[in-house]
C-alpha cells in the first residue's frame, strides 16, 4: 500500500512539474507573440505616421499653392462700395463703372480695361458691393493710388481678399491697436502684421551705445599730464608753423621787384655820388 501511495505521489509531483513547465512555456510563448505583435504594430504605426506626415505636407503645399493662385487671381480686383444698384444688364453695370471712375478718378477707361464686374452677396435694400477685375495691374494701381478722392463721399473701395484672409485681418486689428498704444507703427499687409518700432533720435542712439568708464584719481592725473603735454606740443607746433609762414612770406617776393627800403638806399647812394662829383668839379675849378 505504501508503495502505491509513493507511486501516486511521484505521479502527482511529475504532473505538477509538467503543469509548471507548460505554464512557464505558455507564458514565454505568449510574451514572445506579444512582443512580435507589438513590434509589427509599431513598425506599421511608424509607417502610417510617416505617410501621414507626407500627406500633411502635401496638403499644406497644395493649400499654399491654392492660396497663391487665388491671390494672383484677385491681384487685379478692386471692390467698390456704395455705388447705386440701378443697372439692368451687364453692359449697363460696366457703363456705370466707367462713368464713376471718370467722375471721381479722372481716368479714361473703356470696356476693354474692365475684364469682369459683378455684384457680391444677396440682393437687399442697400446697394451691394461690386468686385471689378481690371485688365491690367497698372489700371488697378492707378485707381488704388487715388482712393483718397472718395474721402468726402459715401463711396469707398478696398482690395479683394479671400474669406480666410479677411478673418485673419480682423483678428490682427486688435494686435494693431496694442502696437499703436506702445508707440509703434503697425501695418497689416495682406494676412501679416508688420510692426515698425519707434525710432529713437540719433543722440539717444549714440548715448545708448557709449560706455561710460569710471576714472580713478591716478588715471585722472595721467589724463591731465597728457592734456598739458599735448597743449604745449600744439603751441610749439603753432610757433614753428607761424615762423615758417613768415619766412615763406618774406621770401615770396618775385625777382625784379625791389622793396621800398632797398629803393631808398639806392636813391640816397646816387645822391651821395652826385654830391661827390660836384665837389671834385669845384676843387678843380679853383
Amino acid at each position: 500500500m505504501e508503495e502505491v501511495m509513493a507511486a501516486l505521489r511521484k505521479i502527482q509531483n511529475d504532473l505538477d512539474e509538467q503543469k509548471t513547465t507548460i505554464t512557464k512555456n505558455a507564458d514565454e510563448i505568449t510574451e514572445k507573440v506579444t512582443r512580435n505583435i507589438n513590434k509589427i504594430l509599431n513598425q506599421k504605426l511608424k509607417t502610417l505616421e510617416k505617410n501621414q506626415e507626407k500627406l500633411d505636407k502635401k496638403i499644406e503645399n497644395q493649400e499654399q499653392r491654392l492660396n497663391q493662385l487665388e491671390r494672383q487671381a484677385r491681384q487685379r480686383n478692386v471692390v467698390f462700395f456704395g455705388i447705386e444698384e440701378n443697372e439692368r444688364s451687364y453692359s449697363h453695370l460696366e457703363n456705370n463703372l466707367i462713368d464713376f471712375l471718370e467722375k471721381y478718378f479722372s481716368l479714361n477707361i473703356n470696356c476693354h480695361d474692365l475684364e469682369a464686374a459683378r455684384r457680391i452677396g444677396k440682393k437687399t435694400d442697400k446697394p451691394r458691393p461690386i468686385a471689378v477685375t481690371f485688365a491690367t495691374l497698372g489700371s488697378k494701381i492707378k485707381v488704388m493710388q487715388q482712393k483718397k478722392a472718395l474721402n468726402d463721399t459715401d463711396y469707398y473701395l478696398k482690395d479683394d481678399y479671400p474669406y480666410h484672409v479677411l478673418e485673419k485681418r480682423k483678428m490682427l486689428q486688435e494686435q494693431v491697436k496694442i502696437e499703436q498704444e506702445k508707440g509703434n507703427k503697425a501695418i497689416i499687409k495682406y494676412d501679416k502684421l508688420v510692426v515698425l518700432k519707434h525710432n529713437k533720435t540719433d543722440a539717444d542712439h549714440t548715448d545708448n551705445r557709449k560706455r561710460y568708464l569710471s576714472i580713478s584719481p591716478q588715471h585722472e592725473k595721467i589724463a591731465k599730464k597728457n592734456t598739458s603735454s599735448t597743449s604745449t606740443q600744439a603751441a610749439k607746433k603753432n610757433k614753428t608753423v607761424q615762423s615758417h609762414t613768415t619766412l615763406q612770406r618774406s621770401s615770396s617776393i618775385s625777382e625784379g621787384v625791389i622793396k621800398p627800403g632797398m629803393l631808398n638806399f639806392l636813391v640816397n647812394k646816387k645822391d651821395l655820388q652826385s654830391d661827390e662829383k660836384k665837389n671834385k668839379r669845384n676843387n678843380n675849378n679853383k
